[in-house]
């Protein structure tokens, strides 16, 4: 039953009749970030990938999912990316508990909009699924956050069984070869969603004496980030600091390049490292606990590190098979 139910809400996204219209123009509203063209990414990702009949059925039949006594599962959803936290929902949902949620308030009326539709189908959902806005006497958690409050999650949830997840990202190793498709498909690597979610690109290691201008020059696909208010305001603080502070910057009047050591960099910024060696690249992010995924040749092709399956669990943990075992 909620194999169906889950695929009748990806013919319902894909469908995209006006109540579901209406849902994303008034997301955009409540947050301005979730442009109609990053909303339509994400959803159209969540219907092909995570709702597809097929693939549900796949995916389901590689866990042993039998008939149990249903735990409530407090879920706290991240609001960064449009319907961030559908994949949790739905690993509660597929597995057969009860999904207790908090929506983020940035990101709360597309989940909202979708759990009302599966409650209009089928009632027994009014059940098994509920948004509350305190998650208290769970029987387990699953919390996504930033570092920050990643603390307070410890703090109130440790005692239960929980995946608590912290600020993650992605980059990318070039090693100069990249055809002008590739440099393109990482435009959308590092752009997508502002650069917001953890599978974003926000750093690039390259080899010395590498040529940046036709990667610039890929990236000017994103131009259109200059009349968006937010990024603009982003844009202007972070060149005006790099000016001031004396510090030598690339740009393409939309993206910053900056030489900087660290893995996250801020809205409307890619940080840049030059190796010498690609074995000690590959060296460094073995070591690195709050890497995402890495992009290039030998690595997550360009264009894919944005279209997870439904078996690309964050952070690496198998958010099925913690649930299947409680």
């Amino acid at each position: 039953m909620r194999i169906e139910l889950a695929a009748q809400l990806g013919e319902y996204i894909l469908a995209n009749a006006s109540e579901w219209q209406e849902a994303k123009q008034k997301a955009a509203l409540v947050n301005p970030w979730f442009i109609p063209e990053f909303t339509d990414t994400a959803v159209k990702n969540i219907a092909n990938q995570f709702l597809n009949k097929q693939k549900l059925v796949r995916w389901a039949s590689t866990y042993t999912i039998q008939p149990l006594v249903a735990k409530k599962i407090g879920i706290v959803m991240a609001g960064n990316i449009p319907l961030v936290g559908f994949h949790d929902f739905l690993c509660v949902f597929i597995s057969g508990h009860k999904a207790i949620m908090k929506a983020a308030a940035k990101d709360e009326v597309l989940i909202k909009h979708l759990v009302q539709k599966l409650k209009e189908w089928n009632s027994e959902i009014n059940e098994l699924v509920v948004f509350q806005e305190m998650l208290r006497d769970c029987d387990a958690y699953i919390a996504t956050g930033s570092n920050n409050s990643a603390r307070y999650f410890e703090y109130y949830f440790g005692k239960y069984a929980h995946i608590i997840r912290r600020n993650r990202t992605s980059v990318a190793v070039l090693d100069g070869s990249e055809t002008s498709a590739e440099l393109d498909q990482l435009a959308d690597d590092v752009h997508l969603y502002f650069g917001m979610g953890c599978r974003n690109v926000t750093k690039i290691f390259v080899p010395k004496e590498y040529d940046f201008v036709p990667m610039l020059s890929a990236f000017k696909k994103y131009d259109y980030f200059k009349d968006h208010h937010k990024y603009k305001n982003n844009y202007d603080y972070y060149l005006a600091l790099h000016i001031l502070n004396g510090k030598f910057y690339m740009t393409n009047a939309s993206i910053i390049l900056v030489e900087n050591p660290s893995i996250f960099s801020p809205i409307s910024q890619l940080n840049y490292e030059f190796y010498a060696h690609k074995n000690a690249v590959e060296e460094a992010l073995r070591s690195l606990d709050d890497l995402q995924g890495a992009v290039g040749h030998g690595y997550i092709p360009f264009g894919k590190v944005q279209l997870p399956s439904l078996s690309d669990y964050a952070d690496g943990i198998d958010t099925m098979k913690f649930l299947t075992r409680l």
